[in-house]
């Protein structure tokens, strides 16, 4: 039997493994997809712009909290540096929480590994971080379900909240990803994100508005930065707001940020190769907005539909939370190895997301994997088969299709060839070398 806090012991099983030998496997060819490219020329300075405004709020002497989330977010280290460093300039002594709720298994020490494995470090903050899984109940929303607010952040003479504004993988709304986010789940730790995640994504769109505005009212914050990423992983806005024009200006924001991001420009993919999954890519592991699979059955429109998806690896800095891997249909060995129980399933659960918690079929290599989708893949056979080949969900600038897209990619703007098609090249032990980085 596997141990709760082990990783996934294949040890007694064969992974799958397929016949190669009569599987014809299609030409890929490197392409460039294009998307609106704006981006903020200088991280720091901006963000220092932003809070020029509350240089009149009382600072001296002032311990204040700044949140710090599980995700790896282009700019997000030097926008946390800036805010510590303009705050101790004002007096005050700022310190960073974790707001991450259950992520890193729910515990101090994880929540810290996290950050750490973001580069979020005292040493690179200049302030500590101050971790604590306690929390302080703040109300109620629906009746029962408690708002709570992690203990350290509430009883701080301030609290900064700091995330990206983005489409969540698993409900809709006016507010999805963003700063009223990072305050009912990142700061409502296990206890309150638990409760919350309780009510399902399907009631998301409402109570996480009920649950940030409890917070606004009762919890210190003092204002808000919200980001915005451009399809290039660029910091494409950055914002500071105070608390009486965060619902107005995260839900502008958030519609901006759905023009902008990345998707794939085809249609009709009857196999996705995806280099690794993670927490660091997605808080889905594997992005709805891109592959159109969520855990909650959310469809998003202008996603492709997708027949097999096969997943090769997972990210390093995801630190074995597998969490999306069971969006997927086939996963390498290589993969199902790094694969950590305990992290997985304790996101899993505490989201209500538990199908993104179950093992697909594991293949022994690359090429079995790819071979096994093949098979069992419906539609086009052989050279017509709809191969997309991406890197991860969130970075999709630079992606590979099979030749059978080439009818539909030449002569469109928006999609560009920059390679010759090629065949996908395997080591002696099956493990892919072109065209993967590895």
């Amino acid at each position: 039997m596997t141990k709760p806090n082990a990783s996934l012991s294949i040890q007694n099983y064969t992974p799958t493994r397929a016949d190669t030998g009569a599987i014809e496997v299609p030409d890929i060819l490197e392409v460039e997809q294009r998307f609106p490219n704006e981006q903020v020329g200088d991280v720091r300075q901006t963000v220092l712009d932003e809070l020029a405004p509350f240089s009149t709020l009382e600072w001296k002497g002032k311990h204040i909290a700044i949140t710090a989330g599980s995700r790896g977010i282009n700019g997000m280290i030097e926008t946390l540096q800036a805010i510590v460093s303009q705050l101790t300039i004002w007096g005050a002594k700022p310190f960073l929480v974790p707001a991450m709720g259950s992520h890193g298994g729910a515990t101090v020490e994880g929540q810290v590994a996290v950050l750490e494995s973001l580069g979020i470090t005292e040493a690179t903050m200049g302030a500590p971080i101050r971790a604590s899984m306690d929390v302080v109940e703040l109300g109620r929303i629906q009746g029962t379900t408690p708002v709570c607010c992690d203990r350290l952040a509430f009883e701080s003479d301030g609290i900064v909240v700091c995330n990206r504004i983005k489409a969540h993988t698993a409900f809709s709304g006016d507010y999805e990803s963003g700063l009223l986010k990072m305050m009912a789940i990142g700061l409502g730790k296990h206890v309150g994100t638990t409760g919350l995640h309780r009510l399902g994504f399907g009631a998301f769109a409402k109570v996480i508005p009920e649950a940030a505005a409890v917070i606004l009212e009762k919890a210190p914050i003092l204002f808000g930065v919200g980001l915005v990423e451009n399809a290039y992983n660029q910091v494409a806005r950055i914002e500071a707001m105070p608390p009486n024009s965060l619902f107005d200006r995260e839900r502008e924001l958030l519609s901006y940020a759905k023009t902008i991001m990345g998707r794939l420009l085809v249609s009709d993919i009857d196999i996705l190769v995806v280099d690794e999954l993670g927490k660091d890519v997605s808080g889905a592991g594997l992005d709805s907005n891109v592959t159109g699979r969520s855990a909650s059955g959310l469809r998003r429109a202008g996603a492709p539909t997708i027949g097999r998806i096969l997943v090769r690896d997972l990210s390093k800095k995801t630190a074995g939370n597998a969490l999306g891997m069971g969006l997927a249909d086939f996963l390498c060995k290589r993969a199902a190895d790094k694969v950590i129980l305990s992290s997985t399933y304790t996101n899993a659960i505490t989201a209500g997301a538990l199908l993104g918690a179950k093992m697909p079929i594991v293949a022994a290599s690359d090429r079995d994997a790819l071979s096994l989708a093949i098979q069992s893949s419906t539609g086009s056979s052989g050279a017509a088969k709809r191969i997309a080949h991406i890197r991860n969900t969130k970075t999709l600038d630079t992606i590979w299709l099979s030749s059978a897209f080439l009818p539909e990619i030449l002569d469109r703007e928006d999609i560009v060839v920059i390679g010759k098609p090629r065949a996908y090249e395997f080591d002696d032990s099956g493990s892919m070398t072109w065209p993967t980085k590895r």
